[in-house]
């Protein structure tokens, strides 16, 4: 597990538990919270249906983001072909009005879809704070082959009411392929 060994300021120990198969991985994220364990995050190679409520999490809020895109994109199509079909070069064609809907249809939809796409993919790279590192190091995984095909549990002990061979047994008793611990700054 990538990480340093010694513990400093702002760090926590953190174990990481390997896992072969999906369920099993699954099973251990809610039989761990279920014993009042800390699951801080789960590294997979592929989504796994169930973890999100497994992990407790929210519902996610990107969903937002893509329709005030797509409500941006559609106001910004229309409101520019309004002012440019019957403000600023008004032209009268086939006798139809300069505001003929059906023909500002096709734009607005695309810029709705374009602006919808934009802010979905800068909104999550914001959120997520994926933007590339300034110093080149690589992203810290906890285990290497956790893109192929290991699923990578992290547990986090908080604080000292953390027992190690009640964890470890647990561990055990899950199933775990191997485990590992480092210190991880959270």
């Amino acid at each position: 597990m990538a990480g340093t060994d010694a513990p400093g300021a702002g760090k926590r120990r953190v174990h990481a538990v390997s896992f072969a198969e999906a369920p099993a991985a699954l099973a251990a994220v809610r039989r761990l919270r279920a014993e009042g364990f800390e699951v801080h995050d789960v590294h997979t190679p592929f989504p796994v249906h169930g973890l999100d409520e497994a992990l407790g999490l929210r519902a996610s809020r990107l969903g937002r983001m893509t329709f005030a895109g797509g409500v941006l994109g559609a106001a910004a199509a229309f409101g520019f072909q309004v002012w440019t079909h019957a403000v600023d070069w008004p032209l009268v064609i086939g006798g139809k009005t300069p505001l003929a809907l059906p023909a500002q249809v096709p734009v607005s939809f695309e810029l709705t879809v374009l602006f919808a796409a934009l802010f979905t993919v800068f909104g999550l790279l914001a959120r997520r704070r994926l933007f590339p590192r300034i110093d080149g190091r690589p992203a810290d995984q906890p285990h290497p082959r956790v893109t192929d095909d290991r699923f990578v549990v992290l547990v986090v002990e908080r604080d000292a009411g953390f027992a190690p061979a009640r964890f470890g047994e647990l561990v055990t008793a899950l199933g775990a392929v191997e485990r590992a611990e480092s210190w991880r700054a959270l």
